[in-house]
């Protein structure tokens, strides 16, 4: 099967042109991206095409507004209009109609709050070696993480948006098999519980501690789910200057590490070998660049944030720095589970 791609001439057109044209474009399309799910667009053309007048009551923007956002969003595909009518495309009747906890909504409309504006200061953060994006949010903590405790609306919004992005990727980690035998399990920088909740309800004799920092240990306590009763419990604390708690099988790091520079990784790393029994288990959840650090779109995002605005460090690390990290901490039997969704990887090691 011939995949070139061509022009309206019929001839061939460079990958790498197309979507330089794309990512010139990506800042203002992202923007009418996330304000008609703010209009509820998509939810409102969910099975059911609609004119442009029928739009005009659904979304109370005036003619010319909804003139431009509708040929903004019908450019990215996400939309299509036949006959006059407009409908959503194949791929935002999948990802953009819902209103789940794992909805796409949250997840964009929290990188647009919390994430992009930081990019704007890339080149100074770069320059710098530190996240000087941090200074547009009050406070004196060196991470964005402590400093929106500050902005509790704004914490909220981060984190149903880090929550949600988390449920879209969390099944694959739930269903790894790796916690067939886990049955207690200390979830370290487990945010709101999301991923302490969604195991212990697929893993009946699993039992998690929840150990983050105080501010967001009180969001776990609002948001884990009620019919586990105390199978998820929240323990605060600070991951580098408290002790974890002791009494567990398995430590997780679910999109943590990749927060720190390959020093703190180790730090933290044998930390929970210090509270595991022998045969116990550490667990690393997170992206993973490509082994040659070329490839991966959300990898090269998620480095670009943390380095600008949340911690001033970090990356998606590849595979193989972890698997040198855990064995560096005393870790045996060193594995990776690769090509896991959203450019995801899970890294084992087995206390002796």
């Amino acid at each position: 099967m011939d995949l070139t791609v061509t022009n309206g001439s019929g001839e061939p057109v460079d990958p790498v042109l197309e979507r330089f044209h794309l990512l010139v474009n990506a800042p203002a399309l992202f923007n009418a991206l996330t304000t008609a799910l703010e209009l509820d667009l998509f939810t409102a053309l969910s099975g059911r095409p609609a004119s442009f007048d029928e739009l005009l009551g659904t979304t109370g923007l005036p003619p010319h507004s909804l003139r431009v956002l509708l040929h903004a969003v019908c450019s990215t595909g996400l939309l299509v209009r036949r006959d006059g009518r407009y409908e959503n495309s194949g791929v935002a009747e999948e990802l953009l109609t819902g209103d789940g906890p794992d909805s796409w909504r949250d997840i964009l409309i929290g990188w647009r709050e919390v994430y992009y504006p930081a990019f704007a200061r890339l080149t100074e953060a770069l320059k710098a070696g530190t996240n000087t994006a941090l200074s547009a949010f009050p406070g004196h903590e060196a991470t964005l993480y402590r400093r929106l405790a500050h902005r509790p609306e704004l914490e909220a919004v981060f984190h149903r948006a880090m929550t949600a992005f988390t449920l879209r990727s969390v099944d694959a980690l739930v269903d790894s098999g790796q916690f067939l035998t886990t049955r207690r399990l200390l979830d370290v920088g487990g945010g709101d519980g999301a991923t302490s909740a969604r195991l212990a309800a697929r893993h009946p004799a699993l039992v998690s501690t929840v150990f983050d920092i105080p501010t967001v240990s009180r969001l776990a306590r609002r948001t884990t789910a009620p019919d586990l009763g105390d199978r998820v419990t929240v323990h605060p604390g600070d991951l580098f200057t408290d002790s974890f708690p002791e009494g567990h099988d398995t430590v997780l790091f679910s999109h943590v590490l990749e927060i720190f520079s390959g020093e703190q990784i180790v730090t933290l790393l044998a930390k929970a070998y210090d509270v595991l029994p022998s045969g116990g288990r550490v667990l690393v959840y997170g992206y993973n660049v490509s082994d040659d650090e070329t490839e991966g779109w959300y990898s090269a995002r998620l480095s670009l944030y943390l380095n600008a605005l949340a911690s001033g460090q970090g990356m998606a690390y590849p595979a193989c720095d972890y698997e040198r990290w855990l064995r560096q901490a005393g870790y045996g039997q060193v594995r990776t589970l690769k090509g896991l969704p959203y450019e995801h990887g899970l890294h084992i090691g087995v206390k002796p």
